[in-house]
């Protein structure tokens, strides 16, 4: 945390636009921004403003998908002071954050030491199912991500992931805001002629590799494995193992003998589980609860 920042930013408006991985907020987000006069976007790791890159590097760039998703999250102590200390120096009022879910966005906006998100956008309520499922069948088959810049900024900044461009039009008379790509520039021939948006379209890194999936059976046998090289007396009785956006939470049920010390040691193993399944997986484990359910002779 850099000293200072917090009270500086207190007065920045912060607006949250949510919906899952591929469901097309990167697509909206210069339009949502302009429907709401916002300046400045933070999205994978990215700040934004206007047609450039401020500050940050992209998660789209990152070999695997658990290193995206922690550039994401802005993570890294030096990644975060560089992107809080732009912000700090730029004069912003409104900002939006992009985020698979409302605790994400919260996430993003305490490390950067911004004010919680006040306005919640849903990607449901700017697109519809269409749209959505749309857009989610090309990330799956297509591994195609967006980023709300211009093409010539990517191509100067991350050259080895560009794909392609698209242009969407906004048409001021729709109530929305946001205007899907394809429309004809002199659709009706009345009225000024509608604002063309550039956006790029990107491979990243770890899309090229295709998609690893860990059942939770080998996830439990790596937990497993993981407390018994810790400590082999430590007995597990139970896990169980939730999938989100973001990555996995485990909660497991152990015995324990007697005379271990409970506080200092219960924790170095919750972070031997994540440091060891996070090194030989590459899948992101959010958190590790763990229950003691009986201290044992």
């Amino acid at each position: 945390m850099i000293p200072g920042f917090s009270w500086l930013f207190r007065t920045i408006k912060v607006y949250a636009l949510v919906g899952e991985s591929g469901t097309g907020k990167s697509f909206r987000a210069r339009l949502v921004a302009q429907k709401h006069g916002i300046d400045h976007i933070i999205d994978d790791g990215l700040l934004i403003r206007a047609n450039r890159i401020l500050a940050g590097h992209s998660a789209k760039t990152e070999k695997t998908f658990l290193a995206a998703v922690k550039v994401a999250l802005f993570d890294a102590k030096g990644h975060r002071d560089e992107v809080a200390r732009k912000l700090q120096s730029e004069n912003i009022h409104k900002v939006l954050i992009l985020g698979t879910s409302e605790k994400m966005t919260k996430k993003i906006a305490a490390r950067l030491q911004l004010p919680v998100p006040s306005r919640v956008i849903r990607i449901e309520d700017i697109a519809s199912q269409d749209e959505i499922e749309k857009a989610i069948r090309t990330r799956k088959i297509e591994g195609k991500h967006v980023i709300p810049v211009p093409s010539i900024e990517i191509k100067r900044n991350y050259p080895n992931i560009f794909y392609d461009a698209i242009r969407v039009l906004q048409k001021k008379k729709r109530a929305t805001g946001i205007s899907p790509a394809g429309a004809d520039l002199n659709s009706g021939g009345i009225g000024p002629i509608p604002k063309v948006l550039e956006k790029s379209v990107v491979r990243p890194e770890y899309s090229k590799r295709g998609k690893v999936i860990i059942t939770e059976a080998a996830l439990s046998q790596m937990v497993i494995h993981c407390v018994d090289e810790y400590n082999s007396e430590i007995h597990v009785k139970k896990i169980s193992i939730k999938d989100d956006e973001i990555g996995y939470r485990l909660v497991i049920t152990i015995d324990v003998p007697y005379g271990i010390q409970l506080g200092g040691n219960i924790h170095d193993l919750q972070q031997y589980i994540i440091d060891n399944i996070e090194r030989y997986t590459n899948i992101l484990i959010e958190e590790v609860n763990i229950i003691i359910d009986k201290i044992v002779q």
